[in-house]
C-alpha cells in the first residue's frame, strides 16, 4: 500500500475507493515462491564487462520469499498496463510485494482454500486475454522469459493461486467490517467545513423495457440444438469443448463453461435449482432461464459448493417479433406522453424488466447501488441516451442489444436531477456512509497487519532494510 494517510478534499472521495480497490486487487507480478535452499547466482559478465546484478532473495514473509527480480516484473506490468510508475521507488513497490506475501501467507494459516480448478480457470481466462492482446501465446511466453508454453504455465500457475489466496484473505477482513448510523455520524462530523467532498452532478433515471416475443418454433431449435450437445457429451465428447464451440455466455464460454457456486452465488433461482439437484457427472436436460436455454454439468460437490460447466444458448429473435415489440412500446409512450398513465405505472404494468419493474423502473446504480448517477462517471451508452432529454421527457423507443446479444427495446426519463454541490448529511447519506466504510476498513487493515507483523516471521536483507515503509516490516 503505498499511501496510508486518508485526506477528504474535494476530489480525494475518489482516493479512498482506489486505496479500498487496491485490496481488492493483488496484480500480476511476482510468482509465488516457498522458502528452499537457495543459492544466488554468481554475477555474470555482460559484452561491456559490466556485471549483472545479483538476483537474490532480499525479503522472506512466513513461507513466501521476494526475489530483488519481482519488483523489477512489478515495473514492468504497470508500465505495461498503461500506468505510470514515476512516483514509485523501489521501496515503496518492495512493501506492496511484502504486503501480498503476508495475505498469501495469513490464508494459508486461515485454512482458506483455492483448489486446482479455480486457478485452471483463472489461468484460462487470462491467457485468452493476453493471447487477444498480443496474438500469439508464444510472444507471451517470450515476454516473461520462459523456454515453453508448459514452463509458464507452471509459473503463471503460482502467480495466480497466491493473487487468489491474497484476495480471498483480504475479502475475509474486509467483508467482516461492519459501521453503524452512529458511526457515519461521527465520520461525518470530523470533517473540516471546508475540507467536505463536493458531488458533481446526478440523475436519476427510470426505464420501461419490452422484450421482442420469441415463437415457440425457436424455442424448440434451441432445446434441439441443446440435446444433440448433451447426447454427444453422454457418448464421451467434451463439455469444455463444446461450452467453448457454442455456449453464448461470454462470462463462462472462454474457460469451457466453468463456474464455482454456493446456495448464496448471485445465480438466477432456476439456475441454482438444476445445479444442485445433480450429482457428481451428471449432465442436465435443457431448461429456461431470463437469459435463454441452458444444460448444465456437474464435476465436483465439496459440501455446500458445486464446481460445474454451463452452456447457454438463447432463441434467435425474429424480424416480426422485432417490430411487435416496438410498436407495443410505442403504444406505451402515447399513453404516457397522452397523461393516460404516469411512467411509474407503466412501468409496474407493462415493463418486461423485473429487476426495475417494482419500484417504478427506477434504475440503480451498479457501482453505488443508489439511484443517482454521476453525469461524470455514467455509462457512455446511458449518458448519450439521457443527456438530451428534458425533465419528464420520454425517450423515442430505443433498440438495446446487450452483452449477450439480447435484443430489446425501452424507455428512457430522467425522474430526478441533482446539481453539483458539497457533501449534505442528510441528501447524501448513502455515499457519506461509503467513505465513512472505506476508511473503517482501511484502519482495520492497518490493524490487521500491525498485529500479524508481530506474529509472522518476515526478514528483509540488503539495502532494503534502509527503506521507511508504511508498515514496521522491520520489526523496530
Amino acid at each position: 500500500m503505498l499511501l496510508k494517510k486518508l485526506q477528504l478534499k474535494t476530489i480525494d472521495y475518489k482516493l479512498v475507493l482506489t486505496m479500498c480497490f487496491l485490496f481488492f486487487f493483488n496484480s500480476i507480478i511476482s510468482a509465488q515462491e516457498v522458502i528452499k535452499d537457495a543459492v544466488a547466482e554468481k554475477p555474470v559478465e555482460k559484452p561491456s564487462g559490466q556485471k549483472q546484478k545479483v538476483d537474490g532473495i532480499i525479503a522472506t514473509v512466513g513461507d513466501y520469499i521476494v526475489l530483488d527480480s519481482d519488483i523489477d516484473k512489478g515495473f514492468l506490468e504497470i508500465t505495461a498496463q498503461g500506468g505510470s510508475i514515476k512516483d514509485i521507488t523501489r521501496c515503496q513497490m518492495l512493501g506492496k510485494l511484502l504486503e501480498d506475501k503476508l495475505y498469501a501467507h495469513q490464508a494459508i494459516q486461515d485454512s482458506i482454500v483455492v483448489s486446482d480448478a479455480e486457478v485452471r480457470s483463472m489461468m484460462d481466462e487470462r491467457l485468452n486475454y493476453m493471447t487477444q492482446q498480443v496474438g500469439d501465446i508464444n510472444k507471451v511466453v517470450a515476454y516473461y522469459k520462459k523456454n515453453s508454453v508448459e514452463e509458464f504455465k507452471t509459473y503463471f500457475a503460482d502467480i495466480l493461486k497466491e493473487q487468489k489466496l491474497a484476495q480471498e484473505m483480504t475479502k475475509k477482513i474486509v467483508d467482516a467490517v461492519e459501521i453503524t448510523p452512529e458511526e457515519v455520524r461521527n465520520f461525518f462530523k470530523k470533517i473540516p467545513k471546508d475540507e467536505l467532498p463536493t458531488f458533481g452532478a446526478e440523475m436519476e433515471v427510470a426505464q420501461i423495457v419490452v422484450e421482442p416475443k420469441v415463437s415457440k418454433e425457436d424455442e424448440q431449435k434451441v432445446i434441439d440444438r441443446l440435446n444433440a450437445i448433451r447426447k454427444d457429451v453422454l457418448e464421451g465428447s467434451s463439455f469444455a469443448t463444446k461450452a467453448v464451440l457454442y455456449s453464448q455466455d461470454p462470462g463462462s464460454s472462454p474457460n469451457g463453461g466453468f463456474y464455482k457456486m454456493t446456495r448464496k452465488t448471485p445465480f438466477v433461482k432456476e439456475f441454482k435449482d438444476v445445479a444442485f439437484s445433480l450429482g457428481e457427472g451428471e449432465v442436465s436436460e435443457p431448461f429456461k432461464t431470463t437469459f435463454g436455454y441452458h444444460i448444465i454439468m456437474v464435476e465436483k460437490i465439496k459440501g455446500q459448493e458445486v464446481e460445474l460447466r454451463h452452456i447457454l444458448i438463447a432463441p434467435t429473435v425474429s424480424e416480426t417479433a422485432l417490430k411487435d415489440a416496438k410498436e407495443r412500446i410505442t403504444n406505451i409512450r402515447n399513453k404516457i406522453v397522452n397523461k393516460e398513465i404516469a411512467f411509474a405505472e407503466a412501468a409496474r404494468t407493462e415493463s418486461d424488466e423485473k429487476e426495475t419493474r417494482a419500484n417504478g423502473g427506477t434504475l440503480v446504480n451498479p457501482n453505488t447501488q443508489d439511484t443517482r448517477f454521476e453525469l461524470t462517471k455514467m455509462d457512455p451508452t446511458l449518458y448519450s441516451q439521457v443527456s438530451n432529454l428534458k425533465d419528464d421527457e420520454v425517450s423515442q423507443p430505443l433498440l438495446n442489444t446487450d452483452d449477450k446479444g439480447k435484443k430489446t427495446y425501452k424507455l428512457i426519463t430522467v425522474t430526478n436531477r441533482i446539481d453539483g454541490h458539497t457533501a449534505d448529511y442528510a441528501k447524501d447519506y448513502t455515499k457519506i456512509k461509503e467513505l465513512a466504510l472505506k476508511e473503517k476498513q482501511i484502519t482495520t487493515i492497518s490493524k490487521w497487519f500491525d498485529t500479524k507483523i508481530k506474529d509472522t516471521y518476515i526478514k528483509i536483507i540488503g539495502e532494503y532494510r534502509d527503506c521507511n515503509f508504511v508498515y514496521n516490516w522491520l520489526k523496530k
